[in-house]
Protein backbone atom coordinates (compact mmCIF):
# COMPACT_ATOMS: atom_id res chain seq x y z
CA UNK A 1 0.00 0.00 0.00
CA UNK A 2 1.50 3.01 -0.73
CA UNK A 3 0.24 5.32 2.46
CA UNK A 4 1.18 3.99 5.86
CA UNK A 5 -0.58 4.72 8.74
CA UNK A 6 0.88 6.92 11.58
CA UNK A 7 2.90 5.81 14.81
CA UNK A 8 1.59 5.62 18.42
CA UNK A 9 3.49 8.58 18.72
CA UNK A 10 1.86 10.86 16.16
CA UNK A 11 -1.83 12.94 17.89
CA UNK A 12 -4.64 13.08 16.27
CA UNK A 13 -4.64 17.04 16.51
CA UNK A 14 -1.12 17.09 14.73
CA UNK A 15 -3.10 15.68 11.47
CA UNK A 16 -5.54 18.71 11.38
CA UNK A 17 -3.03 20.90 11.46
CA UNK A 18 -1.06 19.31 8.26
CA UNK A 19 -4.24 18.77 6.98
CA UNK A 20 -4.86 22.66 6.65
CA UNK A 21 -1.94 23.33 5.55
CA UNK A 22 -2.16 21.08 2.89
CA UNK A 23 0.12 18.62 4.30
CA UNK A 24 -0.43 14.87 6.04
CA UNK A 25 1.51 12.90 8.50
CA UNK A 26 2.02 9.58 6.05
CA UNK A 27 4.96 8.05 4.67
CA UNK A 28 5.32 7.08 0.91
CA UNK A 29 6.83 3.27 0.14
CA UNK A 30 6.70 3.67 -3.60
CA UNK A 31 6.21 6.30 -6.18
CA UNK A 32 2.18 6.99 -6.30
CA UNK A 33 0.52 6.47 -9.43
CA UNK A 34 0.12 9.57 -11.82
CA UNK A 35 -2.19 11.92 -9.96
CA UNK A 36 -5.30 12.95 -11.52
CA UNK A 37 -4.70 16.13 -10.42
CA UNK A 38 -1.10 16.89 -11.64
CA UNK A 39 -0.79 20.93 -10.39
CA UNK A 40 -1.07 20.10 -6.95
CA UNK A 41 2.17 19.02 -4.85
CA UNK A 42 0.42 18.83 -1.38
CA UNK A 43 0.58 15.36 0.47
CA UNK A 44 -2.96 15.01 0.56
CA UNK A 45 -3.84 15.70 -2.78
CA UNK A 46 -1.44 12.75 -3.34
CA UNK A 47 -3.27 10.44 -1.69
CA UNK A 48 -6.35 11.76 -2.64
CA UNK A 49 -4.90 11.03 -6.32
CA UNK A 50 -3.83 7.25 -5.34
CA UNK A 51 -7.20 6.77 -3.78
CA UNK A 52 -8.78 7.75 -6.68
CA UNK A 53 -6.76 6.07 -9.52
CA UNK A 54 -6.82 2.81 -6.82
CA UNK A 55 -10.61 2.91 -6.87
CA UNK A 56 -11.95 4.43 -10.15
CA UNK A 57 -11.12 0.96 -11.94
CA UNK A 58 -13.96 -0.53 -10.02
CA UNK A 59 -17.05 -0.96 -12.34
CA UNK A 60 -18.98 -3.19 -9.70
CA UNK A 61 -22.70 -2.39 -8.61
CA UNK A 62 -25.95 -0.73 -10.53
CA UNK A 63 -27.34 2.66 -10.40
CA UNK A 64 -30.85 3.03 -8.70
CA UNK A 65 -32.91 2.64 -11.56
CA UNK A 66 -36.28 1.93 -8.86
CA UNK A 67 -36.59 5.71 -9.27
CA UNK A 68 -36.50 6.18 -13.20
CA UNK A 69 -34.80 9.51 -12.99
CA UNK A 70 -31.75 8.09 -11.29
CA UNK A 71 -32.01 5.37 -13.33
CA UNK A 72 -29.93 8.14 -16.46
CA UNK A 73 -27.28 9.56 -14.69
CA UNK A 74 -24.19 9.03 -15.72
CA UNK A 75 -22.54 5.67 -13.95
CA UNK A 76 -18.95 6.50 -14.60
CA UNK A 77 -19.02 10.00 -11.96
CA UNK A 78 -16.58 9.57 -9.44
CA UNK A 79 -15.48 12.51 -7.18
CA UNK A 80 -13.90 13.03 -3.63
CA UNK A 81 -13.37 15.61 -1.38
CA UNK A 82 -12.22 16.42 2.00
CA UNK A 83 -12.93 19.09 4.46
CA UNK A 84 -10.97 20.95 7.19
CA UNK A 85 -12.94 21.97 10.30
CA UNK A 86 -10.62 25.05 9.50
CA UNK A 87 -12.05 25.65 6.19
CA UNK A 88 -9.34 23.57 4.15
CA UNK A 89 -10.78 21.30 1.09
CA UNK A 90 -9.29 19.07 -0.70
CA UNK A 91 -11.00 17.75 -3.61
CA UNK A 92 -10.64 15.17 -7.30
CA UNK A 93 -11.95 14.07 -10.11
CA UNK A 94 -16.12 15.05 -10.08
CA UNK A 95 -16.28 16.42 -6.86
CA UNK A 96 -18.05 19.12 -7.79
CA UNK A 97 -20.47 17.46 -9.81
CA UNK A 98 -24.12 17.55 -8.80
CA UNK A 99 -26.28 14.76 -7.90
CA UNK A 100 -29.43 14.07 -5.71
CA UNK A 101 -28.55 13.90 -1.66
CA UNK A 102 -30.99 11.10 -1.01
CA UNK A 103 -30.46 9.60 2.44
CA UNK A 104 -27.73 11.93 2.94
CA UNK A 105 -30.00 13.89 3.73
CA UNK A 106 -31.40 11.64 6.63
CA UNK A 107 -28.92 12.25 8.60
CA UNK A 108 -29.50 16.35 8.66
CA UNK A 109 -33.32 16.08 9.15
CA UNK A 110 -32.50 13.73 12.05
CA UNK A 111 -30.45 16.74 13.57
CA UNK A 112 -32.73 19.12 12.77
CA UNK A 113 -35.57 17.87 14.49
CA UNK A 114 -33.46 17.01 17.72
CA UNK A 115 -32.94 20.63 17.89
CA UNK A 116 -36.13 21.77 17.45
CA UNK A 117 -38.14 19.32 19.74
CA UNK A 118 -35.89 17.51 21.55
CA UNK A 119 -34.53 13.98 22.25
CA UNK A 120 -37.63 12.45 24.33
CA UNK A 121 -40.15 13.71 21.71
CA UNK A 122 -37.86 12.53 18.47
CA UNK A 123 -37.27 9.20 19.73
CA UNK A 124 -41.75 8.77 20.29
CA UNK A 125 -41.09 8.58 16.43
CA UNK A 126 -38.22 6.68 15.95
CA UNK A 127 -35.73 4.76 17.63
CA UNK A 128 -32.03 4.61 17.45
CA UNK A 129 -31.37 0.35 17.00
CA UNK A 130 -29.70 -0.86 13.75
CA UNK A 131 -32.12 -2.90 12.25
CA UNK A 132 -30.88 -5.66 10.11
CA UNK A 133 -33.41 -5.15 7.24
CA UNK A 134 -33.42 -3.30 4.13
CA UNK A 135 -33.79 0.51 4.28
CA UNK A 136 -36.98 0.69 2.51
CA UNK A 137 -38.17 -2.28 4.92
CA UNK A 138 -41.91 -2.31 6.15
CA UNK A 139 -41.14 -3.37 9.48
CA UNK A 140 -41.14 -1.54 12.84
CA UNK A 141 -40.01 -2.84 16.17
CA UNK A 142 -42.16 -5.30 18.02
CA UNK A 143 -41.56 -3.59 21.37
CA UNK A 144 -42.05 0.14 20.56
CA UNK A 145 -44.02 -0.18 17.29
CA UNK A 146 -41.75 2.76 15.63
CA UNK A 147 -39.40 2.58 13.20
CA UNK A 148 -35.79 0.45 14.05
CA UNK A 149 -34.02 4.30 13.64
CA UNK A 150 -34.30 7.19 11.66
CA UNK A 151 -31.47 6.33 8.85
CA UNK A 152 -33.75 3.85 7.22
CA UNK A 153 -37.00 5.24 5.24
CA UNK A 154 -39.53 4.48 7.66
CA UNK A 155 -37.80 6.13 10.47
CA UNK A 156 -36.86 9.42 7.92
CA UNK A 157 -40.47 9.51 6.70
CA UNK A 158 -41.71 9.93 10.56
CA UNK A 159 -38.98 12.34 11.06
CA UNK A 160 -40.45 14.27 7.93
CA UNK A 161 -43.36 13.70 9.34
CA UNK A 162 -42.71 15.83 12.64
CA UNK A 163 -40.73 18.45 11.09
CA UNK A 164 -44.01 18.88 8.87
CA UNK A 165 -45.82 19.59 12.05
CA UNK A 166 -42.98 21.82 13.71
CA UNK A 167 -42.51 23.98 10.90
CA UNK A 168 -45.44 24.05 8.99
CA UNK A 169 -46.86 22.36 5.82
CA UNK A 170 -45.84 25.92 3.80
CA UNK A 171 -42.47 26.54 5.34
CA UNK A 172 -41.07 23.03 6.28
CA UNK A 173 -39.17 22.56 3.14
CA UNK A 174 -37.87 25.77 2.37
CA UNK A 175 -36.30 26.02 6.44
CA UNK A 176 -34.89 22.27 5.81
CA UNK A 177 -33.03 23.52 1.91
CA UNK A 178 -32.20 26.91 4.10
CA UNK A 179 -30.54 24.63 6.73
CA UNK A 180 -28.91 21.99 4.04
CA UNK A 181 -27.84 25.34 2.48
CA UNK A 182 -26.01 26.75 5.96
CA UNK A 183 -24.06 23.54 6.21
CA UNK A 184 -23.00 23.21 3.16
CA UNK A 185 -21.60 26.87 2.80
CA UNK A 186 -23.88 27.84 -0.51
CA UNK A 187 -27.09 28.25 -1.96
CA UNK A 188 -28.48 24.30 -2.90
CA UNK A 189 -31.24 23.33 -4.63
CA UNK A 190 -34.43 21.32 -5.60
CA UNK A 191 -34.47 18.90 -8.46
CA UNK A 192 -37.66 19.16 -9.86
CA UNK A 193 -37.39 15.79 -12.16
CA UNK A 194 -36.41 13.72 -9.10
CA UNK A 195 -38.86 15.05 -6.85
CA UNK A 196 -41.46 14.73 -9.43
CA UNK A 197 -40.26 11.22 -10.53
CA UNK A 198 -39.95 9.77 -6.76
CA UNK A 199 -43.47 11.52 -5.53
CA UNK A 200 -44.71 9.73 -8.69
CA UNK A 201 -42.98 6.27 -7.70
CA UNK A 202 -43.33 6.10 -4.18
CA UNK A 203 -45.84 3.74 -3.44
CA UNK A 204 -44.02 1.73 -0.66
CA UNK A 205 -43.06 4.68 1.03
CA UNK A 206 -46.93 5.87 0.90
CA UNK A 207 -47.40 2.55 2.21
CA UNK A 208 -44.79 3.05 4.99
CA UNK A 209 -46.52 6.55 5.82
CA UNK A 210 -49.75 4.88 5.91
CA UNK A 211 -48.77 2.20 8.54
CA UNK A 212 -46.56 5.27 10.97
CA UNK A 213 -50.35 6.52 10.76
CA UNK A 214 -51.88 3.60 12.00
CA UNK A 215 -48.98 3.00 14.95
CA UNK A 216 -49.23 6.60 15.63
CA UNK A 217 -45.71 7.63 14.64
CA UNK A 218 -47.62 10.32 12.21
CA UNK A 219 -50.44 12.46 12.29
CA UNK A 220 -52.63 13.18 9.48
CA UNK A 221 -52.59 14.22 6.32
CA UNK A 222 -49.89 11.51 5.03
CA UNK A 223 -49.37 12.88 1.45
CA UNK A 224 -48.02 16.09 2.75
CA UNK A 225 -45.24 14.80 5.39
CA UNK A 226 -44.29 12.42 1.81
CA UNK A 227 -44.50 15.01 -0.16
CA UNK A 228 -41.50 16.88 2.53
CA UNK A 229 -39.64 13.91 2.06
CA UNK A 230 -39.66 13.33 -1.07
CA UNK A 231 -38.65 16.76 -1.58
CA UNK A 232 -35.78 16.58 1.05
CA UNK A 233 -34.11 13.43 -0.61
CA UNK A 234 -33.96 15.56 -4.30
CA UNK A 235 -31.98 18.68 -3.16
CA UNK A 236 -29.04 18.89 -5.36
CA UNK A 237 -25.42 18.63 -4.09
CA UNK A 238 -21.94 17.73 -4.56
CA UNK A 239 -18.80 15.21 -3.37
CA UNK A 240 -17.53 18.80 -1.78
CA UNK A 241 -20.58 19.79 -0.65
CA UNK A 242 -21.13 16.86 1.41
CA UNK A 243 -17.63 17.03 2.81
CA UNK A 244 -18.53 20.47 4.20
CA UNK A 245 -21.81 19.36 5.85
CA UNK A 246 -19.30 16.60 7.45
CA UNK A 247 -16.83 19.43 8.71
CA UNK A 248 -20.21 21.51 10.15
CA UNK A 249 -21.39 18.42 11.80
CA UNK A 250 -17.54 17.58 12.95
CA UNK A 251 -17.01 20.98 14.34
CA UNK A 252 -19.90 20.47 16.61
CA UNK A 253 -22.18 22.23 14.18
CA UNK A 254 -20.00 25.26 13.36
CA UNK A 255 -19.44 26.12 9.69
CA UNK A 256 -15.97 27.65 9.56
CA UNK A 257 -16.30 28.87 6.38
CA UNK A 258 -19.70 31.14 7.07
CA UNK A 259 -18.57 31.79 10.55
CA UNK A 260 -21.78 30.23 11.39
CA UNK A 261 -23.58 27.62 14.22
CA UNK A 262 -25.78 25.37 12.26
CA UNK A 263 -26.72 23.04 13.97
CA UNK A 264 -27.16 22.47 17.94
CA UNK A 265 -24.16 20.56 19.82
CA UNK A 266 -26.28 18.37 21.51
CA UNK A 267 -28.15 17.31 18.59
CA UNK A 268 -24.67 17.15 16.33
CA UNK A 269 -23.47 14.52 19.16
CA UNK A 270 -27.27 12.47 19.03
CA UNK A 271 -26.70 12.39 14.58
CA UNK A 272 -23.03 11.32 15.10
CA UNK A 273 -24.05 8.58 17.07
CA UNK A 274 -26.66 7.16 14.97
CA UNK A 275 -24.70 7.59 11.52
CA UNK A 276 -22.22 5.46 13.21
CA UNK A 277 -24.51 2.72 14.18
CA UNK A 278 -26.87 2.64 11.55
CA UNK A 279 -26.06 5.14 8.81
CA UNK A 280 -24.69 2.84 6.03
CA UNK A 281 -27.67 0.20 5.77
CA UNK A 282 -27.34 -3.02 6.21
CA UNK A 283 -23.58 -2.59 5.91
CA UNK A 284 -23.41 -0.66 8.82
CA UNK A 285 -21.72 -2.76 11.27
CA UNK A 286 -19.22 -3.97 8.88
CA UNK A 287 -18.42 -0.06 7.95
CA UNK A 288 -18.08 0.35 11.91
CA UNK A 289 -15.42 -2.53 12.09
CA UNK A 290 -13.43 -1.54 8.89
CA UNK A 291 -13.81 2.49 8.42
CA UNK A 292 -14.89 3.28 11.48
CA UNK A 293 -16.38 7.05 11.07
CA UNK A 294 -20.03 7.92 11.57
CA UNK A 295 -21.74 8.30 7.94
CA UNK A 296 -24.18 8.43 5.80
CA UNK A 297 -25.09 6.80 2.30
CA UNK A 298 -27.71 7.26 -0.34
CA UNK A 299 -29.24 5.81 -3.48
CA UNK A 300 -27.83 9.00 -5.27
CA UNK A 301 -24.30 7.58 -5.07
CA UNK A 302 -23.24 9.74 -2.02
CA UNK A 303 -21.39 9.04 1.16
CA UNK A 304 -21.19 11.59 3.55
CA UNK A 305 -18.34 10.94 6.50
CA UNK A 306 -17.74 12.79 9.67
CA UNK A 307 -14.39 12.69 11.80
CA UNK A 308 -15.18 14.36 14.87
CA UNK A 309 -13.16 17.64 15.44
CA UNK A 310 -11.20 17.03 12.65
CA UNK A 311 -12.38 16.42 8.88
CA UNK A 312 -15.93 15.86 6.84
CA UNK A 313 -15.37 13.28 3.61
CA UNK A 314 -17.32 13.18 0.80
CA UNK A 315 -17.65 10.88 -2.01
CA UNK A 316 -19.81 10.51 -5.55
CA UNK A 317 -20.57 7.37 -7.34
CA UNK A 318 -23.61 6.03 -8.96
CA UNK A 319 -22.88 2.55 -9.29
CA UNK A 320 -24.52 0.60 -6.03
CA UNK A 321 -23.95 -2.49 -4.04
CA UNK A 322 -26.93 -4.72 -3.08
CA UNK A 323 -27.23 -2.62 0.03
CA UNK A 324 -27.62 0.55 -1.59
CA UNK A 325 -24.37 2.20 -0.90
CA UNK A 326 -21.88 3.75 -3.60
CA UNK A 327 -19.42 0.60 -4.21
CA UNK A 328 -16.39 3.22 -5.00
CA UNK A 329 -17.64 5.14 -1.96
CA UNK A 330 -16.73 2.62 0.26
CA UNK A 331 -13.31 1.42 -0.97
CA UNK A 332 -12.34 5.06 -0.98
CA UNK A 333 -13.22 5.31 2.09
CA UNK A 334 -11.28 2.12 2.91
CA UNK A 335 -8.08 3.38 2.07
CA UNK A 336 -8.68 6.90 3.46
CA UNK A 337 -9.47 5.79 6.89
CA UNK A 338 -6.60 3.00 6.59
CA UNK A 339 -4.09 5.64 5.37
CA UNK A 340 -5.37 8.45 7.50
CA UNK A 341 -6.05 6.85 10.38
CA UNK A 342 -9.59 7.62 10.58
CA UNK A 343 -10.93 5.17 12.48
CA UNK A 344 -12.24 6.34 15.98
CA UNK A 345 -10.52 3.13 17.43
CA UNK A 346 -7.59 3.72 15.77
CA UNK A 347 -4.43 3.22 17.76
CA UNK A 348 -3.58 6.69 16.88
CA UNK A 349 -6.91 8.48 18.38
CA UNK A 350 -5.66 9.19 22.04
CA UNK A 351 -9.14 10.29 23.00
CA UNK A 352 -10.11 13.44 24.70
CA UNK A 353 -7.69 15.49 26.00
CA UNK A 354 -10.63 17.05 28.59
CA UNK A 355 -11.21 14.03 29.87
CA UNK A 356 -7.59 13.32 30.31
CA UNK A 357 -6.85 16.26 32.20
CA UNK A 358 -8.84 15.48 34.98
CA UNK A 359 -6.17 12.08 35.63
CA UNK A 360 -3.04 14.29 35.36
CA UNK A 361 -1.87 13.06 38.70
CA UNK A 362 -3.14 9.73 38.93
CA UNK A 363 0.06 7.14 38.93
CA UNK A 364 -0.36 3.30 38.71
CA UNK A 365 -0.65 1.28 42.04
CA UNK A 366 1.63 -1.40 42.20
Amino acid sequence: MFWKKRTSEDRPQQMEDAMSCGEIIATPEAPATPSANPTSHSQVDQMLSYVYEKARPITEGKLADYIPELANVQADSFGIAIATTKGKVHKIGDADFEFTIQSTSKALTYCMALELVGRKEVLSRAGVEPSGDPFNAIEFSPVTRRPFNPMVNAGAIAISGLLRDVLGVEKAFDLMLDRFSRAAGRQLSLNESVYRSEAATGHRNRAIGHLLLSVGAMNEPVESALDLYFKQCSIMVTATDLARIGATIANLGFNSLTNEQVFDIDAVRDTQSVMFTCGMYDYSGGWAYEVGIPAKSGVGGGILGVVNRQLGVGTYSPRLDGNGNSVRGIASYRMMSDSLGLHSFDLTNTGSEFVSSFFTSDRAEN
